[in-house]
């Protein structure tokens, strides 16, 4: 193996769990293992070498280490991210839910720089392992259940992985991670497409998301909003652009996570929502496949892991404050925790695409790939999503927490560190919109496109503008209620339920009917075998080895009885010994 593998920017993640085991519970070498890892990791990022960590094991060529543009700008915004959600969780005391965290983002990152299938399957699994541990560490009945539900999605999405990759090195005898082409591709490339499509939450596999993030905890929330999504979105990038079935499946994930956001009472179950929607427009970039459309698909995947961890930091500290996140349980928080009110305005105009803001510089790129590509419709159901992002995030979310009816609910700000990774990434989002150049040049593609042109910045606030003369004209109409809105979700749930119901009754009857069968007919006739062998051990087998045993010690002593020890009697009976061989030679 190269020695060059310990520049794995995953290794600073793996290095630094196992050092906050053993010294975690020192507070300080904890803060300096928390902000030390991501910063050493950022660095590293810009000095990789275009292929490193290649070894062979089993017949295998296994490349940890591959960088390109498209590599390089997930890169970027994973280390980024998570030196912004270390930040988020220094006041946090479990050791393990920054061993958890750490080891998250290192198989993050790990799938990112792999450069062949077996090596993406290790690392997606110790994503899936560790996240969980994120969403089980709220240590709440529900974050319980909801772990257990994530936990097996997620293995079952694995398994479709795995069989993809085995069924594709079978067929060609190559697990190289490149681009497949839509035209010949086979049933292995879809497996392996599915099981990406899970973890990008694409309809129908889409409820495990919404299901599990609301539950994780404040910060455990930050970190998953980051990650899981948009790996998969840099699998999908790197595998299958151009694959059609990716465009329209994008289009429908973004109104259909839209749909839901608007009629949600749980802040968190809408900024889950809404990760659905926006990777939505992700995963239809990819699918158009121009170089366009994939150069926006990274920049919009770069922005919102900004802002949408943004979004969850400042509904994570309204949680933390306050022990709530229901929007029918608050109000007013304006007064009380101001910071948070500010950064948490800042993600949600970003989120909505407004001029000097990142989703302006990203998430218009796509829907102009749509249009230069003459995907009307597509372009046409984008737009429309990008309406109900604003109605449900950008307006719903922020009044019913800090404006509307004063709830009465006592608060004060975050804790310093809370809002100072709010601060991190509250700049991000202004910069990114004021300066896209710094994110186009990470693109994979030459960028062409200029989003401040005066159609667009009209065009914008028509849309913006309009959709707040619905919500203030309609805001009787859009009070959240609590209330338990069913999803897909609703048949694994039931479905649980009914193989619950089948192992308990009659699973479980028709054991006890084999079991007493056993015991009543299999038993005796058990016993009544052994007996028949027990006798022929008995009764044959041992007469004939007892009855060869004697005829062996008989045989013995006549045999003694010949040693008369002199020696004139041996050479006699050799003599005629001799004989007698002699007369049957010349007999015979």
């Amino acid at each position: 193996m190269s020695s060059t593998v310990f520049l794995h920017p995953a290794s600073y993640f793996i290095a630094g769990a196992i050092l906050l085991g053993f010294f975690g519970r020192i507070k300080i070498v904890q803060k300096v293992i928390l902000l030390g890892v991501p910063l050493l990791a950022f660095w590293q990022i810009h000095a990789l070498p275009e292929s490193f960590g290649i070894c062979h094991f089993m017949g295998f060529e296994l490349i940890f280490g591959r960088v390109d543009k498209l590599t390089y700008v997930f890169l970027h915004v994973f280390t980024l991210m998570a030196l912004i959600g270390a930040v988020y969780c220094l006041h946090v005391k479990e050791t393990g839910h920054h061993i958890a965290a750490f080891l998250y983002v290192a198989g993050s990152l790990g799938t990112t720089l792999a450069g062949d299938y077996l090596t993406v399957f290790i690392f997606w699994e110790l994503m899936a392992v560790a996240s969980v541990f994120l969403i089980w560490y709220r240590k709440k009945k529900r974050s319980i259940e909801a772990g257990y539900r994530y936990l097996l999605v997620h293995t079952a999405g694995g398994l479709v992985l795995l069989a993809g990759i085995f069924l594709r090195y079978q067929n060609c005898h190559d697990l190289t991670f490149a681009q497949i082409a839509a035209n010949g591709a086979t049933t292995a490339d879809y497996l392996i497409m599915i099981g990406f499509m899970l973890n990008a939450a694409v309809p129908p596999i889409h409820a495990w998301l919404p299901d599990a993030y609301p539950e994780a905890t404040v910060a455990g929330a930050v970190f998953m909003c980051a990650f899981t999504t948009k790996t998969a979105v840099y699998v999908l990038a790197r595998a299958f652009p151009g694959f059609e079935a990716l465009a329209i499946l994008g289009a429908i994930m973004t109104l259909y996570g839209v749909g839901y956001a608007v009629i949600e009472n749980d802040a968190r179950r809408i900024l889950a929502y809404h990760i659905v929607s926006q990777v939505g427009y992700m995963v239809c970039g990819i699918g158009i496949g121009t170089a366009m459309a994939v150069n926006g698909a990274c920049a919009h995947a770069y922005a919102h892991i900004l802002y949408k961890a943004l979004l969850f930091m400042g509904v994570g500290a309204v949680l933390e404050m306050t022990g709530t996140c229901k929007l029918n349980e608050l109000g007013g928080l304006y007064k009380r925790m101001p910071l948070a009110m500010i950064f948490t305005v800042i993600g949600g105009i970003a989120i909505s695409g407004f001029p000097l803001t990142s989703g302006f510089i990203s998430k218009s790129m796509i829907i102009a790939a749509a249009g230069a590509d003459h995907r009307v419709v597509l372009m046409l159901m984008l737009s429309l999503a990008a309406v109900g992002t604003f109605l449900s995030v950008g307006i719903k979310l922020p009044y019913f927490i800090w404006f509307g009816k004063d709830s009465g609910v006592e608060a004060k700000d975050a804790p310093w560190n809370m809002n100072l990774a709010m601060l991190g990434a509250a700049f991000m989002c202004i910069f990114l919109g004021v300066y896209p150049e710094y994110l186009y040049k990470m693109l994979p593609f030459a960028v062409n496109y200029h989003p401040y042109t005066a159609y667009h910045i009209s065009e914008t606030l028509q849309i913006l503008g309009f959709t707040g003369l619905g919500f203030y004209l309609m805001v009787n109409y859009l009070h959240p209620e609590p209330k338990c809105n069913l999803d897909l979700d609703w048949f694994y749930r039931k479905g649980a339920l009914v193989f619950m119901w089948l192992a308990k009754k009659p699973v479980s009857i028709a054991n006890d009917w084999v079991g007493e069968v056993y015991r009543t007919v299999g038993m005796r006739f058990t016993l009544a075998v052994a007996r028949a062998l027990s006798w022929f051990d008995w009764e044959g087998i041992d007469w004939a080895v007892d009855n060869s045993a004697r005829g062996v010690v008989e045989a013995g002593d006549q045999a003694r009885a010949l040693q008369t020890g002199k020696i004139q009697q041996y050479i006699g009976g050799a003599v005629v010994a001799l004989m007698i061989v002699l007369l049957v030679v010349v007999f015979l």
